[in-house]
């Protein structure tokens, strides 16, 4: 029995905006309204009659569901089929890599994309009868609400101009302020110290770890449109099960950076080229822990980055080399599979997906396949990108570290430094710098 549906990856959502803003399309949202009840079970289930609804002189018989119930655990299984049939019905091709993706489109131009998450539908594309022709469709079938032109999803509020997008989580941000008590903190310009370090082998007293979970939790979902903060709230997420004083009161900073950038968010807007190109960097021995790295990416569309990581690597680097390579890795990975949803919705890159790495050591070791004594020790799995290189998909670039965005993603920086940076991976807000 099949129970797993699948959803829509953040990453692809963010993807069709930067996308929209890029062709100025609009986005669409339609919610279907009890989606589970509309899907039908291919298994036989039984169920004993609810109360107020027996049978009488037949209460010890059960009944057969034929549609799927909420609370059933193939229910989302079903209703993604369900879609699924009838998506595939309409004319519409399924994306092999996002199985929530679906594009209807000709040679030359892309017609129509519908993203699935769960009960929520976006709808966008380069035809407006068609996408009032689609929503017409789903009626027939379903019970759909229209919810018009996209401002709201998962938490993320979502502007849409003429020529830009803006996404953003001010409301989310407030609550979170509100709900620990520092909606009247003093602000700071950054989310961490330069060069502080965090450990859990220290001396220091230990904090509620139920609150500093929450706090985390409420934190790492704030990261959606904050790549600002991914940095700092990926690091704090170690340290769940020994949270002591010195991360709580890491974890307050972050909450009085929030306080004085509560309108900041992620601008998309149209560009002369639809570019995908890359940025990755890691922090050697970074953590005092284990003296892992820790990776970071970002990946841009011709505007502002859709798409970033910030994660400690599963082994541990012997050199810079060696965790700029594994870092670089990590973000040819997932520029392969960007490259195919982009090729799937009718934007195939022709030219290879340019990186830019900031260590040469790692750029000469993807590009030369010569036998190095530097790198023997590297975990073959490491070597699909020399592979990537010599197909033409990807290009490891060499830039300079000042022009290195990921670097906001590995390290705490200096006030000038971050938020140079900031703004360079197109974190703005919708009003004037000094209203910011």
């Amino acid at each position: 029995m099949e129970t797993f549906a699948p959803v829509a990856r953040l990453d692809t959502i963010k993807l069709l905006f930067a996308l929209a803003a890029q062709k100025q399309w609009k986005i669409h949202h339609l919610d279907v309204k009890s989606a589970f009840l509309n899907s039908f079970l291919k298994e036989e289930i039984y169920i004993e009659q609810p109360d107020g609804f027996k049978a009488p002189g037949e209460e010890n018989k059960v009944y057969r569901l034929k549609k799927a119930l909420y609370g059933l655990k193939q229910a989302p299984r079903a209703w993604y089929d369900r879609v699924d049939t009838y998506l595939c019905k309409l004319g519409f091709e399924k994306s092999l890599s996002e199985p929530t993706l679906y594009v209807k489109k000709t040679k030359d131009e892309t017609l129509l994309i519908i993203s699935v998450y769960v009960d929520d539908l976006l709808v966008t594309g380069s035809r407006t009868d068609l996408i009032n022709d689609f929503k017409t469709q789903m009626k027939e079938v379903f019970d759909i609400t229209d919810l018009g032109a996209m401002t709201y999803f998962l938490g993320m509020e979502v502007n849409q101009f003429d020529q830009e997008i803006f996404i953003s989580q001010q409301a989310f941000a407030l609550k979170i302020l509100d709900k620990f008590c520092m909606s009247n903190c003093k602000s700071v310009n950054t989310p961490m110290a330069q060069g502080e370090k965090l450990t859990s082998f220290g001396n220091q007293e230990r904090v509620d770890e139920k609150e500093y979970r929450s706090l985390v939790g409420c934190l790492l979902y704030l990261t959606a449109t904050r790549p600002d903060l991914m940095h700092a709230v990926s690091l704090l997420s170690r340290f769940m099960h020994c949270c002591d004083t010195s991360h709580f009161k890491a974890v307050k900073r972050v909450l009085r950076y929030l306080k004085g950038t509560l309108k900041l968010g992620v601008m998309f807007k149209k560009e002369n080229e639809l570019k995908l190109m890359g940025y990755s960097d890691s922090d050697w021995a970074g953590s005092a822990d284990d003296m892992r790295s820790t990776s970071g990416y970002f990946f841009t569309l011709g505007s502002g980055a859709f798409c970033w990581s910030s994660k400690k690597q599963q082994t541990v680097a012997q050199s810079t080399a060696e965790a700029e390579y594994i870092a670089a890795a990590a973000a040819v990975n997932q520029a392969i599979w960007l490259r195919k949803l982009l090729s799937d919705l009718n934007k195939e890159q022709s030219e290879a997906t340019e990186i830019m790495v900031d260590n040469q050591s790692a750029v000469a070791i993807a590009k030369n396949p010569v036998f190095h004594g530097k790198t023997k020790h590297f975990k073959i799995k490491f070597y699909f990108v020399r592979e990537a290189e010599q197909t033409g998909e990807i290009s490891l670039v060499h830039c300079s570290s000042q022009d290195q965005l990921a670097d906001i993603l590995t390290k705490p920086l200096g006030t000038s430094r971050f938020e140079a940076l900031r703004e360079m991976i197109g974190i703005c807000c919708i009003q004037s710098k000094e209203e910011c």
